[in-house]
């Protein structure tokens, strides 16, 4: 069964920083690229950030320079460390997985559930 779990969301003031964990389990994790999602309350899904299989990255513009992006192919696991959070970066946040391993992805097969990220300013 395919698994995609995302944590490590929380509150925190402007400023300061989260890392998210996605721990991926039930495919061939190596193989697929991992893309980081985020929604907030009445507004479209925005693509985050993603790795492909072969360790290209890619952000998104309202992110790029403070959140990084990796991955642990040991562990199966993807992380989205988040620096010099601001009040806009408040959404719930989601990993999905794409099994072209493409960066940007050809389409999302699985995708996890979301974690809560609340910035207070």
């Amino acid at each position: 069964e395919v698994q995609l779990q995302a944590s490590g969301g929380g509150s925190v003031q402007a400023g300061g920083s989260l890392r998210l964990s996605c721990a991926a389990s039930g495919f061939t994790f190596d193989d697929y690229a991992i893309g980081w999602f985020r929604q907030a309350p009445g507004k479209a899904r925005e693509g985050v950030s993603c790795i492909s299989s072969n360790g290209n990255r890619l952000y998104g513009k309202s992110v790029k320079g403070r959140f990084t992006i990796s991955s642990d192919n040991v562990k199966n696991m993807v992380y989205l460390q988040m620096n010099s959070l601001k009040p806009e970066d408040t959404a719930v946040y989601y990993c999905a997985a794409d099994a072209s391993g493409l960066c940007p992805a050809v389409g999302y097969d699985h995708w996890g559930q979301g974690t809560q990220v609340t910035v207070s300013s």
